[in-house]
């Protein structure tokens, strides 16, 4: 914002030239807050990096050792990373099939789909991996695999075992399998939200149009609805993946071993060098999340191509285009 001191005509005295305006003195408006705030800002910088700079407790050089420890890095790779992609692909796919079923016009999937979302919206994650890792061993210790009440039928009726397959489930019970399990069908819950959104951005005149052509509904769903959905859809999955990250530390109440966080932990418990695995870990942390924030934002100048304000780049582009012609 401008103060603008502009001179009126006849201000000056009479004749031609005080018909036209006078000179603009334009000049900034003082913003002083904004240096007090800038002033403030670069002291606590300077306070922080004084801290890490002469505070030896922070102990970076046993960080970046504990960050080359062959269990943290095999924590990093199946209890982070593997288990986040996983555990996404589960939720995405999930969340896509409940959304469209939150969506249909057929009551009883309609309701299957809000009593899966309230459910495994209102359970924290922690408690629902312990239930997965702990209850479900508890409660089933072998699954089978076969015809419905198959076995109640074929011994009332004399028939042999119609169980196709029996799954021991104490393989599984503690391992990062149930991690993905629990954390994919939680993730399911809030990306059937996001993708219901997404869904409904669209105007509903792309779908009637795509089926006055003669598409089939899931062919105008692939093809028409969701790739315009998913300018609406990728931001808060990115973020949803980056909290993913994040939420592989509750594996503990599986639970899992080979995981970041408990990997970091289980060398301050045994060095006492407590900070610096800590250290360890959240530079680990810091990592990972900030190269998926740079493939999100890749992703949303993909998804976002022709909404919106254009990026410079382009905006130069069509001025020359413009100047050409």
């Amino acid at each position: 914002m401008t103060e603008a001191t502009q001179q009126r005509p006849g201000s000056t005295g009479a004749g031609a030239d005080s018909a036209r305006p006078g000179a603009i003195h334009a000049r900034p408006v003082p913003h002083p807050w904004r240096w007090v705030a800038l002033a403030v800002i670069a002291v606590l910088i300077a306070m922080m990096i004084s801290s890490w700079v002469t505070n030896p407790k922070w102990d970076f050089g046993f960080a970046l050792k504990v960050m080359n420890y062959n269990p943290v890095l095999s924590g990093l790779v199946q209890g982070t990373i593997l288990t986040t992609i996983f555990s996404m692909i589960l939720g995405v796919v999930g969340g896509v099939l409940i959304a469209i079923m939150r969506l249909s016009s057929n009551p009883i999937l309609r309701g299957v789909s809000f009593v899966y979302t309230w459910f495994f919206r209102a359970i924290p994650r922690y408690v629902l991996l312990a239930v997965l890792g702990v209850g479900v061993l508890y409660l089933y210790p072998t699954l089978d695999f076969g015809i419905p009440f198959g076995k109640e039928i074929a011994k009332a009726f004399g028939f042999g075992d119609p169980t196709f397959w029996t799954l021991d489930v104490r393989t599984i019970s503690s391992g990062i399998i149930v991690g993905i399990i629990g954390l994919g069908l939680s993730e399911a819950a809030y990306m059937a939200e996001i993708a219901r959104a997404g869904i409904l951005s669209v105007d509903r005149g792309q779908t009637e149009a795509a089926q006055a052509l003669g598409m089939s509904a899931g062919k105008t769903m692939r093809r028409i609805v969701l790739p315009q959905a998913m300018r609406v859809i990728v931001p808060p999955t990115g973020n949803e993946t980056i909290a993913m990250v994040k939420d592989t530390s509750l594996l503990a109440a599986v639970p899992v071993t080979t995981e970041l966080f408990f990997q970091t932990q289980q060398v301050a418990n045994q060095t006492y060098r407590i900070m610096g695995s800590y250290v360890a870990a959240v530079a680990w942390y810091l990592i990972i999340c900030s190269v998926l924030m740079v493939g999100q934002s890749w992703l949303e100048k993909r998804f976002g191509r022709g909404f919106g304000q254009p990026s410079a780049t382009n905006r130069a582009r069509f001025l020359k285009i413009g100047a050409d012609h």
